[in-house]
């Protein structure tokens, strides 16, 4: 086998881990990943998947990232030729509502959920992630605020998108809501409308 071939399936190999490890991530918890069960679901051999990380922190930071590249394929890019501000906040809304109902959709929810009271560089990452997204988030805010496209708290409105979603992912695999994205989508509505809010003129 030739160096470049031997490199190529190397990373063919690291890939087929870590995407497995978002899928069981998902499901059963970053805690929940572990070298053995890698190796079995992918036909490999224990040493083969240890060699990749090292150590079973330093998978769960690998599958951390890659999360997030697949987060960002499926809502944040399909977003980008949206016009800033509420359209853009619109959109990347909508395509995280849909992203719940994929299989790895709820992975960046149930880490938090799971590492949230547990200091340490795993708790940091998604929080670090979290942040980031929350960023970009508040960015569109700020500008439908400034283009009167919006009223109200940066803060507040933020919080409320959060909590929908959240409100979602629960009502989606928790209880089996079949409304779940309607009433999601509803709220989303609610709080970013489609038409410039009415503002009340003051009386003199």
């Amino acid at each position: 086998m030739s160096p470049r071939r031997s490199v190529t399936d190397a990373r063919e190999t690291r890939s087929a881990i870590l995407a497995r490890g978002v899928e069981l991530a998902t499901v059963e918890g970053l805690d929940g990943l572990t070298i053995g069960r890698l190796a079995a679901d992918l036909g490999l051999s224990k040493s083969g998947v240890l060699g990749h990380f090292g150590a079973k922190e330093a998978l769960q930071l690998a599958v951390i990232d890659t999360a997030a590249e697949q987060f960002g394929r499926e809502v944040v890019e399909p977003s980008a030729g949206t016009t800033p501000g509420l359209p853009r906040l619109r959109a990347l809304c909508e395509a995280w509502l849909v992203y719940l109902t994929h299989p790895c959709g709820g992975f960046f929810l149930s880490a938090a959920a799971e590492f949230d009271r547990r200091p340490g560089p795993v708790r940091d990452a998604i929080a670090g992630m979290s942040a980031l997204w929350q960023r970009d988030l508040r960015m569109h805010i700020t500008l439908a605020l400034a283009d009167g496209d919006l009223t109200g708290d940066a803060d507040q409105i933020l919080f409320n998108l959060v909590g929908t979603v959240l409100a979602a992912n629960h009502a989606l695999h928790l209880t089996g809501d079949a409304q779940a994205l309607p009433h999601a989508r509803h709220a989303l509505q609610t709080q970013l409308p489609t038409s410039p809010p009415t503002l009340t003129r003051q009386q003199p």
